[in-house]
């Protein structure tokens, strides 16, 4: 499963001149003081904003804890943990939604704010820290009735039941079991990229299982850690 966030640059300076209707005022000839011009005046040049560039990974990183929580630890219902994933997982998923291939409400705008080289950095950074799962509660049936499932459709890519850091199709144990469901709707609906391999996979489940039995595969998920 694939999951893919600024630096601006400016400098400005503005030269004000100019007293009266011409920015030069000239007196009478019969006046014995002669003309007179009016002197020009800098404006305060502007504060450049702060960059990003150049930033460290753990710099960047801190950015995304409004969502994403302290080292990638989640603590929003709808919101991956992404501390512990794999850096090659974590920097595609990074370009997918930078460059629209997956739809997203707010990711895809924090990513195009990243340089290749800032998303690289990040995603090292927390390719280097723990990962770590949400305690959640399941009904123990339908956690048995999941892991079953999992061994039988999803463990050849989803490893010690989706909880391999090093797989580079994501973490999926300890994940919260309401962004998993969303993330598996997205999929079916067509709003994520999903593999041939893996949709034939999900038609097959859904065909002998049902709903129940994609239910039951998130309860598994998200109760391990």
């Amino acid at each position: 499963m694939q999951l893919k966030t600024f630096a601006i640059s400016a400098l400005a300076a503005t030269l004000v001149a100019g007293c009266g209707a011409n920015q030069t005022a000239v007196k009478s000839e019969a006046s014995d003081k002669g003309a007179t011009k009016s002197a020009p005046v800098k404006a305060k040049a502007k504060a450049k904003p702060a960059v990003i560039a150049g930033a460290s990974g753990a710099m960047l990183a801190s950015t995304c804890e409004g969502c994403h929580g302290t080292d990638g630890a989640s603590t929003g219902p709808a919101t991956p943990s992404i501390g512990g994933m794999s850096e090659d997982y974590l920097i595609e998923a990074m370009e997918e939604f930078r460059d629209g291939d997956t739809q997203s409400t707010i990711m895809g705008r924090i990513a195009k704010g990243y340089t290749d080289a800032e998303i690289v950095a990040m995603s090292e950074y927390y390719a280097g820290v723990d990962y770590v799962g949400v305690a959640q509660s399941a009904d123990s049936s339908t956690v048995a009735k999941g892991e079953q499932l999992h061994n039988k459709y999803c463990d050849k890519c989803h490893h010690d039941g989706g909880s391999d850091a090093s797989d580079d199709s994501g973490i999926l144990a300890g994940q919260w079991a309401p962004y998993l469901q969303y993330t598996m709707e997205d999929f079916m609906n067509g709003d994520r990229d999903v593999g041939r391999k893996m949709k034939k996979k999900m038609d097959i489940l859904l065909a002998k299982e049902g709903q129940s039995g994609l239910n039951a595969i998130i309860s598994y998920y998200s109760s391990q850690r």
